[in-house]
């Protein structure tokens, strides 16, 4: 793919994961930090997900996503992606907004690990407790 092609660009994050994501006029390939999806994401799972946004707004073989991430473990960034492509979708077609919203695939997922507190031994799991 060459740089100069005109692209649809969607930021999205997930835990600790932030994914920059361009939608290229294609056939639907995949590429994740320059190694195709398959390599990156392991699980079939984490690929639909990427894939959600696509399927939603049917135009899985319209464009090829080309996906820079960093920060976090794979399920971050299969979240991370997917944030990413909803949000270039509606960067390339307004019309997009309505069935990614109604899914919501627009909403970042707030949800990340909680902080570990003193004089525990995680977040919330405290020291075992002897009576006697």
């Amino acid at each position: 793919m060459t740089t100069d092609q005109r692209y649809f660009y969607g930021l999205g994050r997930r835990k600790s994961a932030v994914a920059r994501v361009r939608l290229y006029p294609g056939n639907g390939t995949v590429v994740i930090n320059g190694r195709p999806f398959e390599d990156v994401l392991p699980r079939e799972s984490l690929r639909d997900e990427v894939m959600q946004p696509l399927v939603a707004t049917d135009s899985a073989k319209n464009f090829n996503i080309q996906a820079k991430v960093q920060g976090g473990g794979v399920s971050g960034w299969a979240g991370a992606i997917r944030h990413g492509v909803a949000r270039a979708l509606v960067a390339a077609d307004e019309t997009n907004k309505r069935p990614l919203r109604a899914q919501g695939l627009l909403t970042r997922d707030p949800r990340v690990k909680e902080r570990k507190k003193p004089g525990l031994k995680r977040a919330r799991k405290a020291p075992q407790y002897t009576k006697r």
